[in-house]
């Protein structure tokens, strides 16, 4: 989920917001949650002061929520399907996708109830083709196919969370959580990686092994500057420069690789 864009709408509409919710209040508001429970389900505990804070819908607001709770319906539908399939994930795999998947139903649940607590309407969920089209037409029969996908999801989603990270840069508070979530995203998708046998980081803009309809995750992942200097004259090469960073995904870019995988 692309939280950042939500903070962002939120702050345009009272820009005082995170003066009157401190880095304490914050989290001994979200003390509840186990400690790795807390970290993956960040957004949870940010959504319920939110909550809390906005009692008055908002349209910008709520166009917000509405973009974010589609792509989590997308990703919710592609693990619970996953792991509903019958022998697609192997034994010694399945409770790491069925965690993934815990995440996403919260997700989806949380966006919802914020919605619906501002007198506003949750879009309804789309109906998907996690084929896309027939690029991926055994998704759920095949695990290298299954796989293969969930790695250009969670690559995405990493990249998504820098896109906005940026603009966050005046707000430790908010930039703290946003970062804790960022940091599992990438945990997440050096995991999916790894259980395809790849580099846990990302060479230029290679795709690895994965389909050609992927490609948009890892265009511009080539870059070698870096605040404005030219990372390879310092004596490294640009492969090692590259799988150094990660490079931020624009949110426009990110609704193109989601819309793939939604029926119009």
């Amino acid at each position: 989920m692309n939280i950042f864009k939500i903070i962002e709408e939120i702050e345009k509409t009272d820009p005082e917001v995170t003066q009157r919710l401190s880095r304490r209040d914050m989290f001994r508001q979200s003390s509840s949650f186990g400690k790795k429970v807390a970290i993956a389900a960040i957004p949870l505990a940010m959504g319920s002061m939110f909550k809390k804070a906005y009692g008055q819908s908002s349209s910008s607001v709520t166009e917000v929520l509405n973009y974010a709770l589609t792509l989590e319906y997308l990703e919710n539908e592609f693990y619970a399907m996953g792991v509903a399939a019958s022998g697609l994930i192997p034994a010694n795999r399945l409770a790491i996708f069925q965690q993934i998947s815990k995440h996403e139903a919260a997700h989806v649940k949380f966006l919802k109830e914020v919605l619906t607590s501002m007198s506003a309407t949750p879009v309804e969920k789309p109906a998907f083709d996690f084929t896309a089209g027939g690029s991926f037409s055994d998704v759920f029969t095949n695990y290298d196919t299954f796989l293969a996908l969930a790695q250009a999801f969670e690559d995405t989603g990493v990249r998504a969370y820098k896109g906005r990270a940026g603009e966050l840069i005046s707000n430790d508070t908010v930039l703290t959580a946003a970062l804790q979530i960022h940091s599992v995203e990438a945990r997440h998708a050096s995991m999916v990686r790894r259980l395809r046998a790849e580099k846990g980081w990302i060479s230029g803009s290679s795709r690895g092994s994965l389909p050609s309809a992927t490609q948009a995750v890892y265009d511009g992942e080539d870059n070698v500057t870096q605040g404005g200097a030219n990372v390879t004259t310092l004596g490294y090469s640009a492969q090692t420069v590259t799988e150094a960073f990660d490079e931020p995904l624009a949110p426009d870019k990110v609704l193109a690789i989601a819309g793939l995988f939604i029926k119009k």
